[in-house]
């Protein structure tokens, strides 16, 4: 699988090639750039593969603790002659690669050399509720293969969650294959949280660089001329019309918050760190819960009298509405969460496979053919992510902007 540092030679080896090539120079030298652009494009998917390694080492460390002669069979016919794994090949591996990536974790792993068997990134600390606050490093599970012994109790990570075990770290199973052992409340620092973390520090940086820059004069400076139009934008299209005049300025943190976050997640989650912050239906959940909480506490007089009883309507149709107009208070809310939540995830699965081509056509196509066609397929999905990103950070302000604006409307009844 490539790294990233073997994706900038190979981009720049590109560079040198188109430099030697024998056709006219301007032509070259306006089109290198661009080349450049879209071969990057092309790349950061499969530069991203290396992040997830880690996840696809625990699946089968977990793999081969329940099912140790199908992992042993398996491993002998992913080893060449040479003694060295062969990755990803079967679809079961594919389908457990693509779910790991999808899922958040208590390691923070750039990528993972599965030869050596070593994860190059950086642990994180876990936060246990266990009879009694426990704080420890993510270090001591070893990716899975050990068990934490912390304060006497034994905790071991199974498939991202932690379960208390014996010394030995046996787990019970019922009749899915569900492990039954109890689970301590787990607030640990997960990858997803911290890199909501990293985005607050980039938004707080944004902003404050934008007002810093108005102090100077009028026009901002540096990163804020970028930023300004997409926030005159978030109040002119969306806060404006959908809140009013006269009230949209005491929801503009609000919509400013959710669109640069969903925004610059959705961004992260195409570099090759592995963020998949809004494909965590945790995440969103909470977010439409933010808006749920708002639109309700932001409601005047109006907004419930056309929720419990519907004016200018006959009285029996009142009635009627009343349950319909109720069910609504919470279908919006969720609409918000499961839209965004959906369609990252959809981006994500696609793209890993897309990625997938490589390993399962590579024997009808050939590994230049596979390389080829998974190349082709994954730069137009990553054109069209780039669009999503932008887009579903922008619907879901949208849509929060337009509840907020039913309840807060004044409406004239004659």
């Amino acid at each position: 699988m490539l790294k990233t540092g073997r994706v900038f030679k190979l981009l720049f080896t590109f560079a040198q090639i188109l430099k030697t090539i024998n056709i006219h120079n301007r032509m070259i030298g306006k089109l290198n750039l661009k080349v450049l652009m879209v071969a990057a494009i092309a790349f950061l998917p499969f530069s991203g593969q290396a992040n997830d390694d880690q996840h696809h080492g625990d699946a089968h460390h977990n793999e081969a603790s329940h099912h140790a002669a199908n992992h042993e069979h398996n491993a002998h016919q992913d080893v060449h002659g040479d003694g060295v794994k062969d990755g990803v090949n079967t679809p079961k591996e594919i389908n457990d690669y693509i779910q790991h990536h999808l899922a958040d974790s208590h390691d923070y792993t750039f990528y993972s050399d599965e030869v050596a068997g070593k994860h190059y990134g950086f642990s994180l600390p876990v936060i246990l509720l266990d009879n009694g606050l426990k704080i420890f490093s993510s270090s001591k599970f070893h990716h899975g293969d050990s068990i934490a012994t912390v304060d006497g109790s034994h905790y071991k990570l199974y498939h991202g969650k932690i379960y208390k075990t014996d010394v030995a770290g046996t787990l019970a199973f019922d009749a899915h294959h569900h492990p039954t052992n109890e689970k301590p409340l787990d607030f640990s620092i997960t990858k997803n949280v911290f890199s909501i973390f990293v985005i607050a520090i980039i938004m707080f940086l944004l902003f404050a660089g934008l007002a810093k820059g108005y102090k100077k004069g009028p026009i901002p400076t540096g990163l804020g001329r970028a930023l300004e139009p997409l926030v005159l934008f978030v109040r002119d299209e969306i806060a404006r019309p959908n809140i009013g005049e006269k009230k949209y300025r005491k929801f503009m943190g609000f919509l400013l918050t959710v669109f640069f976050f969903i925004w610059i997640a959705n961004l992260l989650g195409m570099t090759p760190l592995g963020v998949n912050v809004t494909g965590n239906i945790t995440v969103t959940v909470c977010l439409a819960l933010f808006t749920f909480l708002i639109v309700q506490f932001s409601g005047n007089k109006d907004y419930w009298k056309h929720i419990f009883w519907m004016p200018g309507v006959p009285v029996p149709m009142k009635i009627l509405l009343a349950p319909i107009e109720i069910l609504g208070l919470f279908t919006k809310p969720f609409s918000l969460l499961i839209r965004l939540f959906a369609n990252i995830t959809a981006g994500h699965t696609v793209v890993m496979g897309l990625l997938a081509v490589i390993y399962v056509m590579k024997e009808v196509l050939g590994t230049g053919g596979a390389i080829g066609v998974s190349m082709l397929l994954t730069l137009f999905i990553s054109l069209i992510e780039l669009l999503v990103a932008f887009l579903q950070a922008y619907l879901f302000t949208m849509l929060s902007s337009l509840f907020i604006g039913m309840a807060v409307e004044e409406h004239d009844h004659h």
